[in-house]
């Protein structure tokens, strides 16, 4: 699916001064003559690449595939922590005309296994920890295996000379396969022109310059990370460090201090830790604090001088937070809002090499995702009258080509117009700013046929401070609350868990069950009438998340279970 045309006049309409990108060749030769001197890709701590720098290792790398016998048209897996060599592997791959299919790391070993074979991968460049979760088996059928850290085959199985191709705008250059909350991973095909075309789409939101400076702490092989951390400021001659270790608090704080960065593309769940985890509890110390945080005009007071401190923390010089990936707690962006801390909101999908919607500065609203992004068009599909929300639809240049090998589920991706069918419900305000009510597939039908959206009570149960993360599902017609507790609030707020050794377990187990109904109430007192809940159960440890940090939600759906065991019966 090719939209380029009508859309792209209106991206020149839009903005006339922006630099035009068919494909990533395009980039890639641009940014290298351009930036030759600048700086690239940095490792904290570690190795430097200009953008010359970069050229070389690209050219480096494409011989070792070509003298393996892969060539133009061949897949090629990046399977890699982050570091930078992994643009380089990325732009080596595509630059080829070949395809690369960049995989999560926290995929499992036998999900990488079913995932290589299923791209039909010739090749694999790999990091020296995710190596050994690979099996041999999958090993022996690569062509050649490319460590990233040195660009040095670890093996080689075939000597024979392949050709590369200067891709066109049509021609695929990925393939990123989903992390699956609600199904098994599918491969999304996205081409030359759906990635690139990000480079101009964007900047009417939001713009890179030469001067900016990223800290990369999301997967290199997400989708949003990759086009937005490493594309689109490629494109730009900024320059992205790269962290070798997960961006936990210890790690984060270093390294924001050292690398002062003006950019940082994240998922909600980071600012949301920093909120709960270290800016609330300051406001609920003492009596006198909670109500000065309970008067609108002190909690903005309040907010404006812990916004101070956090940008300080990260750094002073921060242009813009972009987050995406998921639904952002409104206390959080509240809080992110009042404190004048300059946040963005983006809206995308893997699909659409992500971004289709988006807000920043003046433009956010709480709640909101922004309206969508000048080259691209968006409506709602089956609205119900009632609440008018329906499915959110959208025609985009970077809308992907289909899902690899899987007609099927292409088909049903579009509509009969050829729009892409995101499966996200939301509605649209009278100014064109988009708010997104939950994935169609988790909407749960009431008894009377209202639309339950189990994210809306989920943002509530998350509010507590007992609760870690949550999963409302339905079980026999009734909304049930699959809760996994925070210990250490638990800890903080009852000497019972404080002393566990000292407390009967039957004492134990009558406590959380007033905890479970205490909560119950805090939800229902809180909801409307029709979400409310009829049991909380306590999910002992952390939720089974995708590679990209959400729940996998269909593990957890009682409805789904009580069907398969009925058609098991049967």
């Amino acid at each position: 699916m090719y939209l380029a045309p009508d859309l792209y006049k209106q991206i020149l309409t839009k903005t006339p001064t922006i630099m035009t990108f068919n494909t990533l060749y395009e980039i890639v030769k641009h940014s290298v003559e351009k930036f030759s001197s600048r700086i690239a890709f940095s490792m904290i701590g570690g190795e430097e690449l200009s953008y010359k720098e970069v050229g070389e290792r690209i050219d480096k790398v494409q011989d070792m595939l070509l003298n393996a016998g892969v060539g133009a048209g061949d897949k090629v897996a990046i399977l890699s922590s982050s570091m930078p060599n992994w643009g380089v592997s990325y732009f080596a791959v595509t630059t080829a005309g070949m395809v690369a299919v960049p995989i999560l790391p926290d995929f499992t070993s036998s999900e990488l296994d079913l995932i290589i074979e299923h791209s039909e991968a010739k090749a694999i460049l790999v990091s020296d920890k995710l190596f050994t979760k690979l099996s041999k088996e999958t090993v022996d059928k690569m062509n050649i295996v490319i460590r990233t850290k040195g660009l040095n085959a670890i093996q080689q199985n075939v000597e024979a000379r392949a050709e590369k191709r200067i891709p066109e705008p049509d021609d695929l250059a990925a393939i990123i396969y989903t992390s699956g909350t609600t199904s098994k991973p599918k491969g999304v095909m996205l081409s030359h022109y759906a990635l690139a075309a990000q480079t101009m789409i964007i900047p009417p939101l939001f713009e890179y310059n030469e001067e900016d400076v990223l800290l990369s702490i999301l997967p290199m092989a997400h989708t949003y990370e990759c086009t937005l951390g490493m594309i689109y400021p490629f494109s730009r001659g900024a320059r992205v460090f790269y962290m070798d270790r997960p961006p936990t608090a210890s790690a984060l704080m270093p390294a924001l201090a050292e690398v002062r960065p003006t950019v940082i593309a994240s998922v909600p769940l980071i600012m949301e830790k920093v909120y709960r985890g270290k800016v609330l509890p300051t406001f609920q110390k003492s009596a006198l604090m909670r109500k000065l945080y309970g008067w609108d005009w002190s909690r903005k007071l309040l907010h404006k001088v812990a916004g101070k401190q956090l940008k300080k923390l990260f750094g002073g010089r921060m242009r813009l937070f972009a987050i995406g990936g998921a639904k952002f707690d409104s206390e959080a962006e509240r809080f992110l809002l009042e404190a004048g801390f300059p946040y963005g909101i983006g809206y995308g999908l893997t699909e659409t090499a992500p971004l289709i919607a988006g807000a920043v500065g003046n433009m956010v609203r709480i709640g909101s995702t922004g309206p969508s992004l000048p080259a691209v068009k968006i409506r709602l599909d089956d609205i119900n009258p009632e609440t008018k929300q329906g499915e959110i639809v959208t025609l985009t240049p970077c809308c992907m080509q289909g899902y690899y090998k899987n007609e099927e589920a292409t088909k049903a991706a579009f509509t009969e117009d050829g729009w892409f069918r995101t499966g996200d419900l939301g509605y649209i305000d009278d100014k064109g700013w988009i708010y997104i009510k939950g994935r169609l597939k988790n909407m749960i039908v009431g008894p009377s046929g209202e639309n339950i959206y189990p994210e809306d009570i989920e943002e509530v149960l998350n509010s507590n401070k007992l609760v870690a993360e949550s999963v409302v599902t339905e079980e026999d017609g009734k909304l049930i609350a699959l809760v996994h507790f925070d210990t250490a609030a638990l800890e903080e707020a009852y000497d019972e868990f404080k002393y566990k050794m000292s407390v009967s377990k039957e004492q134990l187990q009558q406590k959380m069950e007033e905890i479970k109904k205490d909560l119950e109430n805090y939800v229902n007192s809180k909801v409307n009438r029709f979400s409310k809940i009829s049991k909380v159960i306590d999910n002992e440890g952390e939720f089974e998340k995708t590679p990209t940090k959400k729940i996998r939600r269909f593990i957890y759906d009682r409805s789904n279970k009580a069907a398969n065991k009925d058609n098991e019966q049967k």
